[in-house]
């Protein structure tokens, strides 16, 4: 199997590799190596470098203020960023550049594109998704978010939850029940809707590991004008699944690129600990490494696929149900190499609840351990393990599909 780039790819690879050069400080390990505050100061300066020089939203067209880079230019820049151990962006840019900003390129209206689009770019919309409830988590058809028109303007009350960097943000993208007495996936609608304003309240969720990364939040007779609805009123299932769509293909290329760093900072750390020599600490160490290798190539025809235009379909469930679950092996051997350090955790710990630690971390007793912790929640988020199994048995396995028990009134008319 050739996995060569072409030399085109390559080519671009060193203008990015001079890039990093450039603006990166000398003898630059990784944004994992600063402590907390160093590292918000250099996120935050980062993310500036990267929109001053045309390196944020690189996929958009440049008419909205993007690059219109090839899906294989995109792959390389997430690589070079990964191995150079910086981030592609802010910690909202996920919601706002891929996520809302790519559904409202495609759905949006000229006028929407003109103000949300240059406004994201700029940093100062900072956006968070409004998709999963209490009651509707895994099956967000069963959302009950009420969403009613008064005038001008939509009134949203409900509430959502898991809501990632919903602390940070000033705008939230949310699915709203605008006919409960639709069939459930029809009556739907897709909003814009402001923060800052007496009727959204943001309640941080307290983690596991005792950090804040994700909330609550609760809309009482919140209101955003009628003209920020993306497609059409009661047409919102089609618009939420095309934003759900966009999975970046380059994904595939940096997570094992990711999690072989962790692993190689986990071999350094059966060093440090004498457990290098271990015959049972060495056989679940080529476990680890087995892995990530096939992760490796689950990513390389995930990106072949892309490469080719296809998109992430049922088959996405395979890589997601891997790497979530090889986490929380790789992360329960830390703490066996650790023993009762991993009790008592000293040092720096995670900088971020999700996935590994950051390039450059030290190999901490806290970082591990908070690594730890934070991994049982990636069996959970971006859908469980549990719905993965399923969807991979049901779509790409063909068994039957798992009976449901829908409630709720817009269900009704759905079953007769």
């Amino acid at each position: 199997m050739d996995v060569r780039y072409p030399a085109e790819a390559e080519a671009y690879r060193e203008k990015v590799q001079a890039f990093l050069a450039e603006h990166l400080p000398a003898h630059w390990k990784g944004i994992g190596a600063l402590d907390k505050e160093a590292a918000q100061a250099f996120a935050t300066d980062w993310r500036n470098t990267l929109f001053e020089n045309g390196y944020l939203a690189v996929s958009w067209p440049k008419a909205y203020g993007g690059q219109d880079l090839t899906p294989l230019e995109q792959v390389v820049i997430a690589e070079e960023f990964a191995k150079a151990g910086v981030p592609q962006g802010g910690p909202n840019d996920v919601f706002g550049i891929q996520m809302v900003g790519n559904t409202i390129i495609q759905w949006g209206t000229e006028d929407q594109k003109r103000h949300f689009l240059p406004r994201i770019l700029s940093g100062e919309d900072k956006w968070c998704q409004g998709y999963s409830e209490p009651n509707a988590g895994s099956d967000l058809g069963n959302l009950g978010c009420r969403t009613e028109l008064d005038g001008d303007e939509w009134v949203i009350n409900g509430q959502k939850i898991w809501t990632s960097a919903g602390h940070l943000a000033n705008w939230i993208f949310v699915l709203g029940r605008t006919d409960p007495t639709a069939p459930k996936h029809r009556g739907i609608t897709f909003l814009l809707c402001p923060m800052d304003q007496p009727g959204v309240e943001v309640r941080p969720i307290k983690m596991i590991s005792g950090e804040s990364e994700f909330n609550e939040v609760f809309f009482t007779d919140a209101r955003t004008p009628k003209e920020n609805v993306i497609g059409e009123v009661n047409g919102g299932w089609a618009v939420a699944m095309t934003l759900l769509g966009f999975e970046r293909g380059e994904a595939a290329a940096v997570l094992p690129i990711i999690f072989k760093t962790e692993l190689d900072r986990l071999l350094a750390l059966a060093q440090q600990y004498g457990k290098a020599d271990d015959p049972l600490i060495r056989q679940r160490l080529a476990w680890c490494y087995s892995k990530v290798e096939i992760m490796r190539y689950l990513g390389m025809r995930t990106l072949t696929q892309w490469l080719q235009g296809g998109h992430p379909g049922a088959e996405a469930s395979i890589s997601k149900l891997n790497w979530s679950e090889y986490h929380c092996k790789v992360t329960e051997l830390s703490m066996d190499i650790m023993g009762l350090d991993g009790l008592a955790p000293t040092g720096r710990p995670p900088a971020s609840a999700f996935q590994a630690d950051q390039p450059g971390a030290p190999n901490s007793s806290a970082s591990w351990a908070g690594t730890f912790l934070n991994a049982r929640a990636g069996t959970i988020y971006a859908g469980t393990s549990q719905i993965q199994r399923n969807i991979i048995g049901e779509m790409v396995l063909g068994l039957p599909k798992e009976p449901k028990a829908d409630t709720g009134p817009w269900n009704e008319s759905s079953r007769r």
